[in-house]
């Protein structure tokens, strides 16, 4: 195949699947090779802040916190400075991987050893706040932590997903009228009945807010449990159109634009790879994402909705009527009853629940709202198809390995 490409052009491609939040749709994605690079600037920031309990604090009760929270920004300061000049962190070899593990896991007893022989046994206990060989526990542990929650959001390109997340989210609020014309009337219709019943007013009025945020993380886990078996049984129906055309308009705006894919696809389409399930995962942590900010936005329309109704039908006898008892007023307006703003904050979380389930399974709500995102996982499985092909023309697979040429009879040994 004439094909030029470049190593450069596979390691551009990977970098959008990281910034696209799906790193592990790389080839050959590892640990040592591609999570570990992009787990050391916070790893060296948990380091430093370990080895700060070596400096005196500056006095005053948060002179501990003020020097962690220094050691903090010039860590992100510098990475960022790196980060915008281009440089990216090498791949380390195995006796570097080791090495930099070992070095992490001993900080939690190195750190305390080295504050009890500088300030000395009995300043070391005033410094650590506790004795050493608590400071070595406490210590392991944050660092455990820490390292484990480095590396699931690393190696599943949790920050990405998130800023997308984050992205879209702004990009719907701009098109909230829209969102919001479509959504609101269904959801009403099954929310406003509720609204005007006396047990749910009674309810809010005699729960707390922690009670109340729990019931809204219980709708935000029913809502993810519905759309993990959905998504998953969404994600094998998609359709990989990898014609010409298709791959084409996939590839506009990645670094595979300019590729000549008349040589990567001579016979018109290419063949769909199978995924593996963490690449699976990736994709249904994204599409779950996704599900819960546009239930959100949907939510905050809803809260909205009833607070001003609120406002207007509910006065203080109606409230009194419904409640039992005078109405307590709402701290922040305290025109309004305080089991207003609850009882909008209920209703929103399972409109919003309702919502996330139906765009999924009605036909119609599916065609509006849920389309458009499975298109943007068409999108990604398109690059990726292309990506592994030119891979395989850059980095052809060795004697031996998948798609590997068969070896000739006159090669020999």
């Amino acid at each position: 195949m004439p094909l030029t490409a470049s190593r450069a052009l596979i390691r551009q491609t990977e970098r959008w699947f990281v910034q696209r939040g799906v790193p592990t749709l790389i080839e050959g994605y590892g640990f040592v090779a591609h999570v570990l690079p992009r787990m050391l600037p916070f790893l060296a920031l948990t380091a430093l802040g370990s080895l700060t309990w070596l400096v005196p604090a500056p006095p005053g009760p948060y002179g501990r916190l003020l020097l962690l929270l220094a050691v903090a920004v010039l860590g992100v300061g510098g990475w960022l400075a790196l980060t915008a000049f281009g440089r990216r962190a090498p791949r380390p070899t195995r006796v570097t991987t080791a090495a930099l593990l070992a070095a992490y896991a001993a900080l939690p007893a190195l750190v305390p050893l080295l504050v009890v022989a500088g300030y000395g046994s009995e300043r070391a206990e005033q410094v650590l706040r506790q004795p050493s060989g608590a400071a070595v526990a406490s210590f392991a542990g944050a660092h455990l932590l820490a390292f484990v929650t480095a590396w699931l959001v690393t190696a599943y390109g949790l920050v990405p997903l998130t800023r997308r997340a984050v992205e879209d989210a702004v990009r719907d609020m701009r098109n909230s009228v829209k969102l919001q014309g479509r959504a609101l009337p269904m959801l009403l219709f099954v929310t406003l009945f509720f609204f005007f019943t006396g047990e749910l007013w009674q309810a809010m009025n005699r729960l707390t807010w922690w009670r109340m945020l729990l019931v809204v993380a219980l709708f935000a886990a029913v809502t993810v449990l519905a759309a993990a078996a959905r998504l998953r049984d969404e994600i094998g129906r998609v359709e990989q159109d990898l014609s010409q055309p298709r791959l084409n308009a996939a590839c506009r705006e990645t670094p595979l634009a300019d590729v000549p894919l008349v040589e990567i696809v001579p016979d018109g389409a290419l063949q769909a790879r199978p995924l593996e399930a963490r690449q699976v995962g990736n994709l249904l942590v994204g599409l779950a994402m996704r599900q819960l900010v546009q239930a959100s936005l949907v939510g905050m329309g809803l809260f909205a909705f009833f607070m001003v109704l609120g406002a207007i039908v509910v006065d203080p006898a109606t409230a009194e009527q419904w409640l039992g008892e005078p109405a307590r007023p709402w701290v922040w307006l305290p025109e309004l009853p305080a089991a207003l703003p609850r009882a909008a904050v209920i209703l929103a979380g399972f409109g919003s629940m309702y919502f996330a389930v139906t765009s999924m399974s009605d036909s119609e709500h599916r065609r509006q709202f849920f389309a458009p995102i499975l298109e943007e996982v068409e999108r990604t499985l398109a690059v990726r198809a292309v990506y592994l092909a030119v891979r395989e023309v850059v980095l052809p697979p060795a004697p031996g390995q998948p798609g590997a040429p068969a070896r000739s009879a006159d090669q020999g040994g």
